[in-house]
Parts: structure tokens; sequence; C-alpha cells
């Protein structure tokens, strides 16, 4: 198989994050009921919430890594006034702003949040939508 199945990310508290999720990005938790991990239906893979001490003792890693992991997440829109109020939003729930909305290099309008764990996402529209706006 080449599906991607589920993306986990090692958070520090998983209800207030799932509610994070929800809030921003509208994800909703998927039929899987338990106190020590959350799933929330991407309309894909799935995104898994799990205790970051109890990841880091799965994989058998440090727990205090630290720097920038090499990773993002993202989540396409339909237009540039949609990025800016998603960035907006994560902020407006707990996540901060790390590169504000604007006009990108491949043609496109993006911006990036961190969300309470430090977890990147970017939001972006791609170059032929936003091309189309400005036009």
């Amino acid at each position: 198989m080449r599906k991607l199945s589920i993306i986990t990310l090692g958070v520090s508290n998983i209800e207030a994050s799932a509610i994070f999720y929800e809030a921003v990005l509208g994800l909703e938790r998927t039929d899987f009921k338990s106190d020590e991990i959350v799933f929330m239906d991407v309309d894909g893979p799935e995104l898994a919430l799990f205790p970051k001490p109890e990841l880091a003792k799965d994989v058998g890693v440090d727990l205090n890594g630290s720097g920038f992991a090499g990773i993002t997440l993202a989540r396409n829109v339909g237009s540039s006034n949609d990025v800016l109020s998603l960035l907006k939003k994560a902020e407006d729930n707990g996540g901060k702003i790390v590169k504000q909305g604007q006009p990108v290099f491949w043609g496109g309008f993006s911006g990036y949040f961190s969300d309470p764990d430090g977890y990147l996402w970017e939001i972006a529209v791609d170059s032929e939508s936003y091309k189309a706006q400005v036009e």
C-alpha cells in the first residue's frame, strides 16, 4: 500500500489541541473513543493527537529534542481573504502567526501559523486561484 494513513502529532494537551483544530480548521473527531488519543478526520489520512512524552517513548527518541523538525503541514483554501481569516482564527484560538499572509514566489498567496504545540501550518491559495482574484 502507498496510502498515507495517519499523521500523528505529539501534543501537550490532547483535549486542548482537539478543540484548537475543531475551532481553527473545522476538523471533526472520528468515532474512535479513547482518553489516550484523538483521531480527527482530514478527508484523507487521519490526524492523530497523542501525548508528546508517550509518542517520544513509543518511537524511542529523546523527548527534549529541539529546533525546526523540517516538516510543515498545509491546508489550501479558496482565496487570500480565506488565508487571512484562518490565520486570524488560529491566533484567536491560541496559535501564533509565524508568517503573515502574502504573495509568494510560486505565484500563490500563503501564510503560516503555529499551533499551541509549535507545529507549523501553511494556509495557502494556489497560484491560479490567486491570479484570478487579483486580475
